[in-house]
C-alpha cells in the first residue's frame, strides 16, 4: 500500500515538473519569435533606406554626368556676332558645371551685355537685363552663389564670374550667373575673382561690343543681346 502511494506521488511530481518546464520553454520561444520578427523588420527597413539612398545618389550622379557630357566649348550667339568660349573644368569645376547647367536651361538666351568698359571688360548674364528697366540691370541672378575657385589669371579673353564686393562677400563667392570677358588689362583682378574659361574664337566681336555707345552706367544705349547660348558639337 505504502509502495503504491509513493509511486503515485512520484508520478505526480514528475508530471508537475514536466508541465512547468514546458510552459517556460513555450514563453521563451514566443519571445524569441517576437525578437526575430522585430529584427527582420528593422533589417528590412534599413535595406529599404539604403536602396532609397542608392537610388537618389544614382539620380544625382546621372544628372551630373549628363551635364559633364556636354561639350566644354560654348557659343554665345550675340546680336553683333558669335563668341566661342572654352571652359576650364579642372580649374573651376563648380563654375563650369553651373555655367553648363544654365546654358542647357537656356537661361542666358535673351540676356544682354549690360556693362561694357573699353580696354577692360564686357559683362553679361543678368536675367534682369531681359526687360526694359535698365535700373535693375546688374543686380539679378538665379538666386544662389558659387563657392570661390580662384586660380586662373586675368588675360585678354579670360572669362570670369562676377561677384559682390568683399565688404558684403568676404568669401569672394561668385554670382550664380553673371560673368565678364576680359578685353584689356585686368591683372589687378588676379586672386580676387574666379576665372573659368577663355574666348577661343570671336574675340573681335567682344572688342566690338566694348566700343558701343553707353550711358552713364556703362550700359550700352542699344541693347547687345545674347540671342542664344549653346554647346559646340
Amino acid at each position: 500500500m505504502k509502495k503504491i502511494k509513493l509511486t503515485a506521488l512520484y508520478f505526480l511530481a514528475v508530471m508537475l515538473i514536466a508541465n512547468g518546464c514546458g510552459g517556460k520553454k513555450t514563453d521563451t520561444s514566443d519571445l524569441q519569435k517576437k525578437d526575430t520578427t522585430k529584427q527582420t523588420q528593422q533589417t528590412q527597413t534599413q535595406q529599404d533606406q539604403t536602396k532609397m539612398k542608392d537610388t537618389l545618389k544614382m539620380k544625382e550622379d546621372s544628372t551630373k554626368t549628363d551635364v559633364s557630357k556636354e561639350s566644354n566649348v560654348v557659343v554665345l550667339k550675340t546680336s553683333m556676332g558669335e563668341i566661342e568660349i572654352e571652359l576650364y573644368p579642372k580649374d573651376a569645376p563648380k563654375h563650369v558645371e553651373n555655367f553648363k547647367k544654365l546654358v542647357k536651361e537656356k537661361f542666358y538666351d535673351g540676356t544682354t551685355f549690360h556693362r561694357v568698359i573699353p580696354g577692360f571688360m564686357i559683362q553679361g548674364g543678368d536675367p534682369n537685363s531681359k526687360d526694359n528697366d535698365r535700373s535693375n540691370d546688374g543686380v539679378g541672378g538665379p538666386g544662389y552663389t558659387i563657392p570661390a575657385e580662384i586660380k586662373g589669371k586675368h588675360e585678354k579673353g579670360s572669362v570670369a564670374a562676377a561677384r559682390l564686393g568683399d565688404q558684403v562677400n568676404p568669401k569672394k563667392e561668385s554670382s550664380g550667373s553673371q560673368f565678364y570677358i576680359v578685353t584689356g588689362e585686368a591683372s589687378h583682378l588676379d586672386g580676387q575673382y574666379t576665372v573659368f574659361g577663355k574666348v577661343i574664337k570671336g574675340m573681335d566681336i567682344a572688342l566690338k561690343i566694348e566700343k558701343v555707345d553707353r550711358d552713364e552706367r556703362d550700359n550700352p544705349k542699344q541693347k547687345v543681346t545674347i540671342d542664344k547660348a549653346y554647346f559646340k558639337k
